[in-house]
């Protein structure tokens, strides 16, 4: 087994402001809300101080962890207004992951594909939840074809995970007009245009595609300012990447969109088997019409 990262030593500290405005066309006079808006507490996270303000003020709240273990809210708003202002404050520390060398002499990934698809060891059940198709990722051909080039016979899983990352980075196009929440992975396949969130279920497609456990992560990153020009308020964004499931280190997070394997620019909410699982804010209303919806995040370190 690789040498475990030094877990107990902070690494980063970061407060995390995330600001969501629906502003409607006409009064709402009822709106009940499921936020994913808690930072998750694991051994490479720990929640200093968290804090949901909602205005108007929620009438009733209720606290809960959802099936995969993260962190929920539901609200119920029976003031009648238009501007509905969720704000999510958050201070989170992180300790040290495996780094690039640690990750190097792991198994060949057909060993891990044949564990899970043949053994019932209750130690692999929780990563079997994230082996099939879901709301919205898919296993095809086509996206096992493309993940075979990185993952050739008898490669080491991380490195294989690595490379496919590296490999999203390079042949596809970050574009926030190309595709929405319901474009399908073959869609942006086929058009190689995204954005983090079909990136990171585009590479979960393709590890699933080839019977490996793989789950998509919701948080935020801290994004750096051009040299020489001050962090802008509002400028840091809600963010996706990806986890894959090694038996010997357990998760490893990879980030497609930037290309790189996650260290300490990364802020997890939570975990699931696709977007679906861990939207940071969904609900009905009763009323409004037509919406617009802003969101601002800011990542300040500490």
């Amino acid at each position: 087994m690789s040498q475990q990262p030094t877990s107990l030593v902070p690494c980063a500290r970061y407060h995390v402001v995330h600001e969501t405005q629906a502003t409607y066309q006409s009064i709402v006079t009822l709106s009940q809300q499921f936020l994913h808006l808690s930072p998750r507490p694991f051994s490479y996270q720990h929640t200093e101080f968290h804090q949901i303000i909602v205005i108007p003020t929620e009438e009733n709240s209720s606290d809960g962890v959802d099936y995969f273990g993260n962190i929920t809210r539901h609200i119920a708003i029976t003031t009648p207004h238009k501007v509905l202002l969720v704000r999510a404050v958050s201070t989170v520390t992180l300790s040290p992951r495996y780094n690039l060398e640690q990750i190097k002499d792991t198994p060949p990934w057909e060993n891990l594909r044949d564990i899970v698809q043949q053994s019932k060891n209750s130690d692999y059940q929780e990563a079997c939840r994230y082996l099939y198709t879901s709301p919205h990722v898919s296993c095809s051909p086509a996206l096992e074809s493309y993940a075979s080039t990185s993952f050739t016979p008898g490669r080491a899983l991380l490195d294989a995970a690595l490379d496919l990352t590296h490999r999203i980075f390079d042949d596809f196009e970050f574009d926030d007009e190309a595709t929405d929440i319901s474009t399908p992975l073959e869609q942006v396949l086929a058009g190689r245009r995204g954005v983090c969130q079909d990136f990171a279920q585009l590479m979960i497609g393709c590890l699933r595609s080839l019977g490996l456990p793989a789950r998509y992560v919701s948080g935020y990153i801290l994004t750096h300012p051009p040299e020489g020009q001050p962090r802008m308020i509002g400028a840091d964004a809600s963010h996706a990447w990806v986890s894959v499931f090694c038996p010997d280190l357990g998760w490893i997070d990879f980030d497609p969109t930037n290309r790189c394997l996650v260290q300490s620019d990364h802020i997890t909410l939570g975990f699931g088997r696709d977007f679906s699982d861990v939207t940071p804010m969904r609900g009905i209303v009763l009323g409004g019409g037509e919406q617009k919806l802003d969101v601002r995040v800011t990542v300040t370190p500490l």
